[in-house]
């Protein structure tokens, strides 16, 4: 088989510097990793859900380093100091933007990346944009005992969307009686444009669990409540205005710039979400021999949400202005009533997942894991016509996503060909995946937006997909200090019953097939002094979403999709050198992706009239440069830190439909990416923390004309400092108190960031 030209100079890097690093080197005094001298899995946590010996690179932080280190308001906070990992979430609680950053994908793609718990997929791959966030709220931050990142696709376990990360919680049963509570304040102060008010919010959560011989349970709850600030606000720009005396003369707008530099102004804050999320989980579990063990979990997510808009605009009575012809400073601008949205949003979502796992000896591991997610209630509400001060009734939409949802099931099983696992010649493991994802959305008209029922259809789009996947890896000791892993995954994806209509008419498209072979390979050697060195190769296909390829914009009769989407191709290659010491690990990795026909929204200006959609872009190459640290007792005993700095160059290399983006960086990849903590234990009741995140300039657009990035719908660099201190009042009760963002970065990602938040948290396990 001939390698692609594409990947080719990945490859020469690879095997230039693996031949490097192997000729004349000293021999290796110990074996290569794997699960016998592992880092330690916590004692309460089921075993983690990774793998062994992954030929990948994998970051994991723990239940305790979580408690001490990170001001944790709900799961996707977890990741905060992990390398070159993201979350772009943009308050506390944020539930349907909050999506993964990794090193080779930006904000927007959340697609690219994988989220598990506990081997149950909580990524939502019913779409690839910030609406189609992870469903973090389905596990609370206290039930986390181990979070595991594996960069790249190189484990043949995964599907095409681990092109970017596969980041792994784990969560714990209990081992007898427990009972867990924890209660949790939060607030801001947060000023921006003409928005200077004080935020709020908490977050209370329970547990309750045993276990009896063979059997345990565990139940638990949680309730976060949250005025987040606002993110997006209405706006003007000032070209717009028309110059004269007519309409109403007002105060209060607020200049600013655009961030391709045009001069605009403010006209108030839009988006207030308050939201409250209720979460349950009932969690059983079953040894029905010590080879054969099963458990089944019931996790149900809560959420009413509303969104409130707030004018600057005051007439000479002082009365706030929404809608209606205003005059700023000898310039007439037209309110709509779309400037100042409100709405309102009622979920109610099921997660089922059935976990069992058998071992028939030392030589035989087997695992079956299916799912079930359903979106029993998605409905939003939202005003057409002009608010008021009453948020009254009037004209508005429904938004029904009822019958959403997907299924997925896995079967696997690992082979090794000794009867002990650290001096296995061959490990062998292999499976079967198949997953069913489908889309459903119904906008209707409304006579009232607050309690109207659902009258006439605006517009509609559904659809589904199936994969069928095969897949097999081996990781083979073929000498002394030397293990080659060989993989391939077989894909078979049918897209199907996809449609989109407007207020009268329907389209309908045709199914899609199509079949893809992605093969792996690794290379990891052992040399002396305690360093390890590896290397991969890897290939990717990610497949159009169920969103990607239906939803629509629809105006009339046009509609702006495209069915025939092509899946997204990738080779990713890493280089990593380790070198491990008693207390530390220092980790250098290259790594470097060739990515073919990438989804992204762009406009085609090849054809007249221009369409704006979701098309391929031709290529993109990535690589970069990592650093990671990690030390225990640094210096002096009790200091505890970790830290990593990345370097990325991430360009547009073609693209037929829109040539200015080429040479320009792929929007939200920073050239440099930071994070880093430092924990100190006074003694065993008192700890302390700093914690710091930094990124990078990026950008918005293919074509980079967005250089303001700290201005409304850009995206700014990022500098916060966290702070946190743990007391342990005796044994049962506990006390913190932490503050992100102590340094109150003002930061920006279309929307505005989290200013400077206190919190205060109490806590009691018995």
């Amino acid at each position: 088989m001939s390698i692609p030209r594409s990947i080719s100079p990945a490859l020469s890097l690879l095997t230039a510097s693996l031949a490097a690093a192997f000729s004349n080197s000293p021999q290796a005094q110990s074996a290569l990793p794997s699960e016998a001298n592992a880092p330690a899995v916590v004692v309460r946590a089921r075993k983690s859900v990774v793998p062994n010996a992954l030929p990948a690179t994998v970051e994991s932080i723990d239940a305790e380093q979580i408690e001490q280190s990170i001001n944790a308001f709900d799961s996707a906070d977890v990741l905060k100091y992990l390398p070159n990992l993201a979350v772009r979430k943009r308050f506390i609680g944020d539930f349907d933007h909050a999506v993964m950053a990794t090193r080779t994908s930006g904000t927007n793609f959340p697609a690219r990346s994988l989220l598990y718990a506990d081997g149950l997929i909580l990524s939502n791959l019913l779409g690839n944009n910030n609406a189609f966030t992870p469903r973090w709220g389905l596990v609370t931050p206290s039930e986390i005992t181990r979070v595991d990142a594996m960069y790249g696709p190189f484990v043949a376990a995964y599907p095409g969307n681990s092109m970017g990360a596969v980041v792994n919680l784990t969560t714990g049963m209990p081992t007898r009686l427990e009972a867990h509570g924890k209660v949790q304040v939060f607030t801001q102060r947060f000023k921006e444009y003409g928005t200077d008010q004080r935020f709020s919010g908490e977050r209370v959560s329970a547990s309750l669990g045993n276990r009896w011989g063979d059997l345990s349970l565990l139940a638990s709850g949680e309730r976060l409540k949250n005025a987040g600030q606002p993110i997006f606000f209405a706006s003007k720009l000032l070209s717009a205005g028309v110059i004269g005396a007519a309409g109403t003369p007002v105060t209060g707008a607020v200049p600013y710039q655009t961030p391709t530099l045009a001069d605009g102004i403010i006209l108030g804050s839009t988006n207030h979400i308050t939201t409250t999320q209720d979460h349950g989980k009932f969690k059983l579990a079953y040894d029905f021999s010590p080879s054969v063990k099963a458990s089944y979990t019931l996790g149900v997510w809560d959420n009413t949400a509303k969104r409130d808009s707030n004018s600057y605009l005051r007439d000479a009575a002082g009365n706030a202005i929404y809608s209606g012809l205003v005059n700023v400073n000898g310039r007439a601008y037209t309110v709509a009533a779309a400037d100042f949205s409100v709405s309102r949003q009622d979920q109610r979502h099921y997660l089922h997942g059935l976990n069992i796992t058998g071992s028939t000896g030392a030589q035989w591991d087997w695992r079956a894991v299916a799912s079930v997610y359903d979106y029993a209630t998605d409905t939003s509400r939202a005003a057409t016509a002009a608010v008021n001060t009453a948020r009254s009734g009037g004209a508005g939409t429904i938004t029904d996503m009822k019958g959403t949802g997907w299924q997925t099931l896995d079967l696997d099983a690992t082979w090794r060909s000794g009867a002990n696992a650290a001096q296995s010649a061959h490990v062998l493991t292999f499976g079967y995946h198949g997953d069913h994802y489908q889309i459903k959305s119904l906008v209707s008209n409304t006579t009232d937006w607050i309690n109207g029922g659902a009258g006439a259809r605006v517009s509609a789009f559904a659809g589904e997909s199936r994969v069928h996947a095969l897949w097999a890896q081996d990781a083979w000791r073929f000498a002394d200090h030397w293990k080659a892993t060989l993989g391939a995954r077989l894909e078979a994806w049918r897209a199907y019953d996809g449609s989109t209509s407007g207020a009268v008419v329907t389209s309908n498209f045709r199914d899609r097939r199509e079949t893809h072979l992605s093969p792996k390979f690794a290379l990891a050697r052992e040399l002396a002094g305690n360093w390890t060195v590896r290397g991969a190769l890897g290939r990717a296909v990610r497949f159009p979403t169920v969103s990607e390829l239906f939803q629509t914009a629809a105006v009339g009769t046009l509609i702006n999709n495209d069915p025939n989407l092509k899946p997204e191709k990738t080779w990713s290659a890493e280089l990593s050198a380790e070198k491990r010491v008693d207390d530390g690990l220092l980790r250098l990795t290259y790594f470097g992706e060739r990515l073919s026909d990438a989804m992204f929204s762009q406009t085609n200006i090849t054809v007249t009239p221009n369409v704006t959609s979701i098309q391929n872009i031709d290529r993109v190459r990535t690589h970069g440069l990592e650093v990671a640290y990690q030390h225990v007792d640094f210096l002096i005993k009790g200091l505890d830190v970790n830290g990593s700095v990345t370097w990325t160059d991430s360009v547009i290399t073609k693209n037929a439909k829109f040539p200015s983006s080429v040479g320009m960086l792929q929007p939200r990849i920073p050239r440099w990416r930071s994070s880093a903590s430092a924990t100190y234990r006074v003694n065993e009741q008192l700890t302390g923390s700093l914690g710091m995140r930094y990124t990078g300039l990026q950008y918005n657009t293919l074509d980079n004309s967005d250089p303001n990035g700290a201005s409304l719908t850009g995206t700014s660099k990022l500098f916060m400092v966290d702070a946190r201190v743990n007391y342990q009042w005796r044994k049962a009760v506990g006390f913190s108190v932490g503050v992100d963002n102590l340094n109150n970065y003002k930061a920006w990602a279309f929307h505005p960031y989290n200013q400077r938040t206190w919190v205060a948290e109490l806590k009691m396990d018995l």
